[in-house]
């Protein structure tokens, strides 16, 4: 299995060289040379597996320069049950209390409480052995923008992995106070957090930039560095997402709700920057029956709009909403999509980037609209929305979700109000812990804004709910802040340079 450049076709490189490498050098994302095919009898083979062993099964597929052992080592290291709590990272709740078929499926479980997890606790494992294929000897400068989950989850992944220095920029002002504080006080001798002046946008697009500057490369280079990348761009961290896909279809086969050869079923992700939708959409081209896609927005929805319409359009108002970890208004994986509806069209993907680069806007073909529009359903939810259902999901069902799931659940109401599909069980992808935006979640149960501080909140959240509070977040209370920085859009290359010490 070879990767290439969704920006130039010609480029072929191996799957340790995709992941150590991260992003292509022209800018490109990676994607596979062609994708494997599951059939009925695969899936049904799946199912008798545990997690490990369905992780260890698709892994395989894809990273072929990579021995069975490396895998399995890297699969048992990453989802071990005190990581997760147990066997399974991504168990299913059947939410009984309506007329719909509706599975939540809890990707929160992890050490930072966030479905980030999945990908970035595994990461780190074929990274270093990737680096042992390619690049022998040097050590990986793995730069991150994150809307809150993915920083946290990748600092928690890469703390203390010898050969690599993990450096986090987040947006000031656009993550919650419990996110910022997981990335404000982490430990290890390898991280380094900076906060931003700006959105994640603003973020993202400042490590791109340092990411293909060839006077930076250089001087990583003088020091026998390199970057790499633990955002979604980088193939590493879609390809486990596509792992828990599967592995809730198995476990719906082994509960009987699939009980026929082909059964389809809905999946709905809240997305901003249309990785975790990207990877639903690799399991559906890979076999697993899926009768829609639904992409869940914020009030930034842009992604909506696009699926809509057909045309990509990021010159729009900018909301901070109570789901920030959608707050993106650039969404990057949504070029690795485009390339594969194009047939593989270098050139276009990459005339349509340009434009977005220019101009902030550009409208894809009719037959590729068509495509999007046949494999997605889109909807997106305000605030006001997002409260009045983590509301509704805990007076009807007892059940305690966050402001990115809610958001999740309100637009498949949506997509069932417009098209009546009931009776196609359906998987909600429930990205965090309702503790880590316990202000909102709070505010949303009580109809009353606290002026408590964070964690005083997260202590009544408990309360009023009746449900524990993750291990991980009621120990932060007692952590030291240990990153307070703050610099602008134009300084961030001076920022890395200073936090790796080189000139």
């Amino acid at each position: 299995m070879n990767y290439n450049s969704t920006r130039n076709s010609s480029v072929v490189v191996s799957a340790a060289q995709a992941i150590a490498q991260g992003i292509s050098k022209e800018g490109g994302l990676f994607v596979p040379g062609q994708l494997p095919h599951y059939t009925y009898e695969d899936l049904r083979a799946l199912k008798e597996l545990d997690y490990v062993g369905r992780a260890q099964r698709i892994l395989s597929d894809f990273l072929t320069d990579f021995t069975p052992e490396e895998i399995q080592e890297s699969v048992e290291k990453a989802y071990a049950p005190e990581k997760f709590g147990g066997d399974n990272p991504a168990p299913l709740t059947l939410l009984q209390n309506n007329d719909k078929n509706m599975y939540l499926m809890e990707l929160w479980h992890g050490p930072t409480c966030a479905f980030k997890d999945m990908a970035l606790q595994l990461l780190p494992h074929l990274l270093t052995k990737s680096l042992q294929k390619t690049y022998a000897g040097k050590t990986a400068v793995i730069l991150v923008a994150t809307s809150g989950d993915t920083g946290k989850a990748a600092l928690e992944g890469f703390k203390d992995v010898e050969g690599t220095k993990i450096l986090v920029f987040y947006p000031e002002d656009g993550v919650s106070p419990m996110q910022k504080r997981q990335m404000n006080t982490q430990e290890g001798n390898n991280v380094s957090v900076c906060a931003i002046e700006g959105n994640f946008d603003d973020a993202q697009t400042g490590v791109k930039r340092i990411f293909t500057d060839p006077e930076t490369a250089k001087l990583l280079e003088k020091h026998n560095m390199l970057f790499s990348s633990a955002n979604s761009i980088n193939w590493g961290r879609l390809l486990p997402q596509i792992v828990y896909y599967f592995s809730a279809y198995c476990d719906l086969m082994n509960t009987g709700e699939m009980d026929y050869e082909g059964e389809e079923i809905n999946i709905v992700v809240p997305t901003g920057n249309f990785g975790n939708i990207l990877a639903a959409y690799y399991a559906k081209e890979m076999g697993l029956p899926v009768h829609k896609l639904i992409c869940a927005s914020n009030s930034n929805n842009v992604l909506t709009d696009f699926i809509r319409t057909g045309t990509y359009d990021k010159n729009r108002n900018f909301y901070t909403t109570i789901s920030p970890s959608m707050d993106i208004l650039v969404s990057s994986n949504l070029e690795r999509l485009l390339y594969h509806l194009t047939g593989r069209d270098d050139k276009k993907v990459s005339q349509w980037m340009k434009q977005l680069a220019e101009t902030g806007k550009y409208t894809v073909d009719d037959d590729v609209k068509a495509k999007i529009q046949e494999l997605f359903y889109s909807g997106y939810c305000d605030d006001q929305g997002t409260e009045q259902t983590i509301k509704m999901l805990y007076d009807t069902e007892n059940y305690l979700c966050d402001t990115h799931t809610a958001v999740a659940v309100h637009v498949y109401d949506q997509y069932i109000a417009e098209t009546d599909d009931k009776q196609t069980p359906t998987v909600i992808a429930s990205t965090a812990s309702p503790y880590k935006f316990a202000a909102s979640v709070l505010e949303a149960l009580t109809g009353e804004k606290s002026q408590r501080d964070e964690f005083s909140m997260v202590e009544e959240l408990s309360a009023v709910s009746s449900t524990a509070i993750p291990q991980p977040i009621a120990q932060l209370k007692e952590k030291t802040q240990r990153f307070q920085q703050v610099c602008g859009i134009s300084d961030m290359r001076k920022v890395v340079l200073e936090m790796l010490h080189i000139q």
